[in-house]
């Protein structure tokens, strides 16, 4: 947890009140409280986060989570070991779709317009479908809500950082009565290229703008109706871990980058009661938008391009139907299909030719799912069941480019079967244990099936149409709590993926020279863990008010199996150990340290000798603040200063994408000053 993190944990509660339940929507489709929840689940509170920050840094020292960086911008969560590809991203409870050859896809959305992040670890796929072998992450913008009486109501941020000369801000507007509600949002940030204590690392800037509007209509008591609109570009976005040396030496160093990218969403939803249960189902369609290109530093111009949208065309719905006052039935279905048409260009060599060499050409995936989740509270204890039939089908007009391009047997449907049972006994708000079982897949995505490419680990990858889905098995035990003394999670887990999809070294070359990877299925994988995390208040301890101490704990092992060897890429053992006082008003602060061990499990024989190990480091942030209440105008003010990597250390995650002969270090030792208000 950053410091960032840090200060945004609920305020303590004294002797005399009750803690305020912590609500998801993500783990069970419908709003519950994570203690009625058998399942890890994190709830972060992205309002109290600088501006300027990215969505994935919110899961730095979190327990159970790291993050895998390309650079500044593109930061993605990574949950139990498991990268994007095996976790559910969605924005509001649509799932965001896309072919990334670079960057992360959280950094598709700003944290100055969402309100909270809802993360679900362990097998998903029964309510999220596809891709949920890690768990599910829900981006929550502000809900349209309506109210009695006229209400305006809304947030303004602003934000500043001396490592990257970081300038953002942010406002959100919600304005509702009876019958209307309306949430209008913007923000905007524009981060240099940051700074390590051995200098500063070139094209790790850029620009960002985004906007968010919804409207809700109340058609009748219990009936509402809602659209979501939202939009986010990126400018002079670069990749700094993806440089590489070109095969042709006078090409120099090749480097991916974006000059601009957007992120557009409509939806249209419908919530209401019918018969004796609830209706609620959407239709959505989103696209995300890349100009993508390879800057050769040799002969300095572009020496790739490639211009190209992927398009999620999407609709869901479920019905939840009470079977008695403590029976709860699900049941639902899922359809989306995502294509895209990735075209690309390069100069021949050194030459000023142009030639086509296209990935592959009008590439599409379909799913199809039905759902049905069972849930029974009996006084004590919580036991939920639940199952999921998806059929996903891949196809392409053409894979591959020149000689080598193919038509044949690019058309493939698999299906899936996906199933979870969990219990949880409420012996006391402090104590409730849990138990749960569950499998989930995930089918190959349009990168694995279809393109023929170089990529940026220095290998040129060859997909395959007829790849088998992953399947995982989980086990997770765990013990959760809240009451006025604090509050903490345990779990231990163990996954195992059948038919795990990952690029093989061959020891065979392309006519240009460049290494082979093929992508297949492996025969399996397994990791193991251990996660905690918890808050303590101080204040029976130390007599100090309002004070608390926070920490967490991930331990996580991998094996491939068909290698014998460590499974490729995962995090480090980390912990963090935090202290400090956040009272309603007046002075607030918070100090933490982090510590990562080495990681030096490395995949040597899959990796081909590429993966290195990364050493041990130590962290301190430092966190001030301010509320000030009602002044101005506003209901609430607040200012504050965060001053991270307190010593100015040198280190590097080992998620983070490294240049060929380089070394791409975290940032060194900056301060963010905040301005938050409401009214």
């Amino acid at each position: 947890m950053t410091a960032a993190g840090a200060l945004s944990l609920p305020a303590l509660a004294d002797d005399s009140a009750q803690p305020l339940a912590t609500m998801t929507v993500t783990a069970k489709g419908y709003a519950a409280d994570t203690l009625d929840t058998p399942s890890a689940t994190l709830r972060l509170d992205a309002g109290e986060a600088p501006t300027t920050a990215s969505v994935g840094s919110l899961f730095r020292g979190q327990p159970g989570t790291a993050v895998q960086s390309d650079g500044a911008w593109g930061q993605n969560p990574v949950l139990r070991g498991l990268q994007k590809e095996s976790i559910v991203l969605q924005v509001d409870g649509v799932r965001l779709n896309s072919a990334q050859p670079a960057g992360a896809l959280t950094s598709f959305a700003s944290l100055g317009l969402l309100e909270s992040v809802e993360v679900v670890k362990g097998p998903g796929s029964v309510l999220h479908g596809s891709g949920a072998l890690g768990g599910a992450v829900n981006l929550r913008t502000p809900p349209a809500e309506f109210t009695a009486a006229p209400s305006v109501q809304g947030r303004v941020s602003a934000s500043a950082g001396s490592v990257d000369d970081s300038l953002g801000g942010g406002a959100v507007v919600r304005l509702a009565n009876a019958d209307h509600a309306l949430v209008l949002g913007a923000t905007g940030r524009d981060i240099g290229d940051y700074d390590t204590p051995e200098g500063r690392v070139d094209n790790s800037g850029f620009r960002s703008g985004a906007f968010l509007a919804k409207y809700a209509f109340r058609l009748a008591d219990g009936h509402r109706l809602q659209l979501n609109l939202q939009h986010q570009e990126d400018r002079d976005v670069w990749y700094p871990g993806s440089t590489k040396q070109a095969p042709a030496p006078a090409l120099g160093l090749l480097t991916i980058h974006s000059p601009r990218q957007e992120r557009e969403l409509y939806e249209l939803s419908y919530t209401g009661g019918i018969g004796p249960g609830t209706l609620e189902t959407r239709l959505y369609r989103q696209e995300v938008f890349r100009q993508i290109r390879a800057w050769s530093s040799g002969l300095a111009r572009n020496q790739v391009w490639n211009d190209v949208t992927f398009t999620t065309d999407g609709a869901r719905t479920q019905y939840r139907l009470p079977l008695g006052e403590r029976h709860l039935l699900t049941l639902g279905a899922e359809i989306w299909e995502m294509t895209g048409d990735p075209q690309r260009f390069s100069y021949q060599g050194m030459s000023d030719n142009v030639i086509a060499n296209s990935p592959f050409r009008n590439g599409a995936i379909e799913s199809r799912g039905l759902f049905v989740q069972d849930e029974v509270m009996f006084d004590d204890w919580t036991l939920m069941l639940g199952a999921r039939y998806d059929s996903v089908t891949g196809d392409a007009d053409l894979k591959g480019s020149g000689p080598n391009a193919t038509r044949e047997g690019l058309k493939n449907t698999s299906e899936a079967l996906s199933w979870s049972i969990g219990a949880i006994y409420n012996a006391s708000p402090l104590l409730n244990p849990y138990v749960s079982l569950g499998s989930a897949y995930r089918a190959p995505d349009m990168r694995e099936r279809f393109e023929d490419a170089e990529r940026g680990d220095g290998y040129f990858h060859i997909g395959n149409p007829q790849l088998d889905p992953e399947h995982s098995t989980s086990l997770e035990i765990g013990l959760k709590g809240r009451g006025e003394r604090g509050e903490y999670h345990l779990a231990a887990f163990h996954t195992r993926i059948d038919d795990y999809i990952a690029g093989r070294i061959t020891g065979m070359t392309n006519p240009q020279g460049v290494p082979i990877k093929r992508t297949e299925n492996l025969d399996r994988v397994e990791i193991q863990g251990l996660e905690a995390g918890f808050l303590l208040p101080l204040e029976a301890w130390l007599n100090r008010p309002d004070w608390a101490l926070d920490g967490s704990l991930t331990w996580l092992r991998g094996t491939n199996k068909q290698d014998d060897e460590p499974l490729y890429r995962m995090p480090a053992a980390e912990a963090t150990l935090g202290i400090g006082q956040r009272p309603e008003l007046g002075f607030q602060w918070h100090a933490q340290v982090r510590a990562v061990a080495r990681q030096e499990r490395t995949a040597d024989i899959f990796s081909g000798g590429t993966e290195l190990a990364t050493p041990g480091f130590a962290t301190a942030d430092l966190g001030l603040g301010w509320h000030f209440g009602q002044a101005g105008g506003l209901s609430r003010l607040s200012l504050g200063l965060e001053v991270n990597n307190l010593f100015d250390r040198g280190y590097r995650e080992h998620l983070t994408d490294q240049p060929a002969g380089g070394e791409l270090l975290a940032p060194g030792r900056g301060a963010v000053a905040t301005l938050r208000g409401r009214f």
